[in-house]
């Protein structure tokens, strides 16, 4: 190869290889960066505590603010995932509630306690075959154990959804 040939060459090469090099170096890698799941920021867990204690008080504004700053401080905190659906179905929010389940259900696909919930949320709308499927997955998940989510789940979808159960208030009758 002749002289000429090979400074033409690296003069076509140089600046790929330039720029490759830049963005190699500018990249973060990503499990720098993560954290694993058992090591949730302790103040996110004292966020998320006094959300769920707001929440058994009945205070959803106040469960919901104490929520979210577990989640701001931690976004990797599954249980406030969770806790925010259970607020969200105690106001009758289920999609919203599926949201949230959703979320934790993309950190750990394979949480019973999010699947349950979410199941939960499912036969509340009537997409009763959904809940179903979550509720195998669940069984499959705990084994031969009985496990919570599994017996609430399965007792709601027995019951129906609340929009299909007697104890949700009729509509006058006409005359």
């Amino acid at each position: 190869m002749s002289r000429v040939a090979a400074w033409e060459m690296m003069m076509r090469v140089l600046p790929i290889a330039i720029a490759l090099g830049i963005v190699g170096a500018t990249m973060s890698t990503s499990g720098g960066t993560q954290v694993p799941d058992a090591q949730i920021n302790a103040q996110s867990l004292q966020w998320q505590r006094a959300g769920e204690a707001a929440l058994a008080a009945g205070n959803f504004q106040a469960a919901d603010d104490a929520l979210e700053s577990a989640l701001i401080i931690d976004p990797r905190n599954r249980g406030a995932f969770i806790a925010l659906a259970r607020v969200a179905q105690k106001q009758k929010l289920y999609g919203q509630a599926i949201r949230f389940t959703n979320k934790a259900l993309t950190l750990e696909p394979n949480d019973p306690v999010a699947l349950g919930v979410q199941g939960e949320a499912m036969v509340e709308l009537g997409a009763v075959a959904r809940a179903q499927q979550n509720l195998a997955k669940i069984r499959t998940l705990c084994g031969n154990k009985p496990c919570a989510p599994a017996t609430s789940l399965a007792a709601l979808i027995q019951r129906g959804p609340a929009m299909a159960r007697s104890d949700t208030p009729a509509a006058p009758k006409k005359n």
